[in-house]
């Protein structure tokens, strides 16, 4: 493919950067040829980078494609500039905002991430990404309100709905200007989201292209469900995290050919300087060995502030930030000691206490309320913030961190594990609903996907996993570890190397979560 004809698509991809209040992009000669080549992709699936045209979607073809790079390659750059040329191509983003009906003519984009905080991440950077739950199972809306949907997207004429003033419809349509989001809008008309949805559904038919970020954390089962939905699948991953557990240290993109995988090598002018990044790439050095690294740690931290060598960990930090651990037994007791610092009650939970889901704990016959809670954000892993007990018996009011509509209230089983305690202390429950573990300290397999303006890293039990001598695909697994914890840290890395809690300076508190009603998680609570 021409390069210059790419180049006139990013041209046109700021343009509509900027009127979007993006920045314009300027890609790297390896994401220069990375685009290039998705482009080359997409022209074949009928989509036209080039000329900035769409046809019908071929029946039949099927791709996918792995863009594979390290922290600082670019990934997320190349996504975005991809994302903003096939929206000024006129294809349609479908994200968990809201889908409007099928068209034949239409051509569909989503951009997805396994988990709600690694999709916030990309839409703090300007980017509409959903959840792949979100996109698996699709919202059963009602009709009433769902002519207001219509309206607001440009599909149908202004609705006469029972119970909404003409006022009302003026501020939904206020908000949307400014803010192209139907729950936003319907919010400001006085419904709530579970006005809108009345249910969930198993999506029944196909999409079109679909983006998977931190495509590492997929499993195999989870790529044959997007498999289904996606004729066009790109999965962006780095080849360098930890792979999914019982994958054998493989990735889904590790066994596609090398015809199907783009790599990114360089690290950006951006990232160049950015003391985090070289520490984790500093690992990719085979002579390097644990005593040696932590030495490098320390040397960094003496120069550059966003580098500290911390003697303890930062009980105020935990309650938003959780300290990343390798091993649970490490977990197990951080978690104890944030909890003892605080004095919190061994009975009940104190607000601002962080969470992390555990599943969904439902028989099958109530299949329709586990969907609900998924799409609500509360699959395993979430990280969800306690914010006090519910209205009902068993419910708890929750903030679900990175969600588009974070608060909810929900039938929570809550789990509490104690050192040398075979059984979890549960302080509250629930007969079923969602579980969790407390989230003060996670392993770093969990944290996978997620990333925090400040991480702490427990040093002690990357040195553990030295000394254990183990690998994983080929690689010491601390260093693996390693790599995964540091680049967590958007802005500052907290090396701890004592195994110490400082106490808090401050309470734990909701005051810096936003104050918006939590809409029940499912409606027939009695059932539960």
């Amino acid at each position: 493919m021409n390069r210059l004809r790419p180049a006139l698509v990013l041209l046109r991809a700021a343009e509509y950067g900027r009127a979007m209040s993006l920045s314009p992009v300027t890609l790297s000669d390896d994401q220069a040829e990375a685009f290039d080549r998705m482009a080359a992709e997409l022209f074949g699936h009928g989509v036209d980078l080039a000329n900035g045209t769409v046809t019908p979607m071929a029946e039949g073809r099927a791709s996918v494609l792995a863009v594979v790079g390290k922290a600082g390659s670019g990934k997320t750059m190349l996504l975005g500039a991809l994302y903003r040329a096939l929206k000024v191509a006129g294809v349609d983003v479908v994200s968990g905002d809201y889908e409007g009906r099928r068209r034949k003519d239409r051509r569909t984009l989503a951009i997805l991430a396994p988990t709600n905080k690694a999709a916030s991440v990309l839409r703090q950077r300007g980017v509409p990404a959903t959840t792949i739950h979100r996109i698996l199972y699709t919202p059963v809306y009602d009709p009433q309100y769902e002519k207001i949907a219509e309206w607001l997207a440009g599909n149908a004429p202004r609705p006469v709905v029972e119970g909404l003033t003409d006022m009302a419809l003026d501020r939904a349509h206020a908000f949307y200007q400014s803010v192209a989001s139907i729950p936003g809008a319907l919010a400001a008309a006085g419904l709530k989201g579970s006005d809108f949805i009345k249910g969930w559904k198993r999506r029944e038919e196909p999409l079109d292209i679909g983006f998977v970020d931190e495509s590492s954390m997929l499993d195999e089962r989870q790529l044959e469900d997007l498999r289904e939905i996606f004729p066009a699948l790109v999965l962006f991953g780095d080849p360098a995290q930890l792979a999914p557990v019982g994958q054998s240290g493989e990735m889904v993109f590790d066994r596609l050919g090398d015809s199907r995988k783009v790599t990114l090598s360089r690290i950006h002018r951006q990232a160049e300087d950015n003391p985090i990044l070289d520490l984790a790439h500093a690992l990719g050095d085979d002579d390097l060995g644990f005593e040696d690294f932590e030495r490098m740690v320390q040397d960094r931290a003496r120069r550059d502030d966003r580098v500290v060598w911390a003697e303890r960990v930062d009980a105020d930090l935990m309650a938003r930030s959780p300290v990343l651990v390798w091993r649970n037994v490490t977990r197990i007791k951080l978690i104890t000691a944030f909890r003892s610092v605080h004095d919190a009650p061994a009975d009940r939970l104190l607000a601002g206490e962080p969470l992390i889901c555990d599943g969904i704990e439902l028989p099958l016959k109530h299949r329709k309320k586990r969907i609900d809670l998924e799409a609500r954000g509360l699959i395993k892993g979430a990280q969800v913030i306690y914010m006090g007990e519910g209205t009902r018996e068993g419910f708890a009011r929750l903030h679900v961190v990175g969600a588009e509509e974070p608060q909810v209230s929900a039938a929570s089983i809550i789990k509490i594990e104690r050192p040398d305690q075979e059984e979890p202390l549960i302080p509250h429950a629930a007969h079923m609903g969602a579980a969790f573990l407390h989230g003060a300290a996670v392993t770093i397999h969990k944290a996978q996907g997620s990333q925090w303006d400040t991480v702490q890293v427990f040093a002690p039990d990357l040195y553990a996993a030295a000394q254990a001598g183990r690998t994983e695909a080929g690689l010491p697994l601390w260093k693996r570890l390693a790599y995964v914890a540091i680049t967590r840290a958007e802005t500052r890395l907290m090396w701890v190397v004592r195994n110490r809690l400082a106490r808090p300076l401050r309470p734990l508190s909701v005051d810096d979560l936003r104050n918006t009603p939590a809409p029940l998680a499912f409606g027939a609570e009695a059932a539960m």
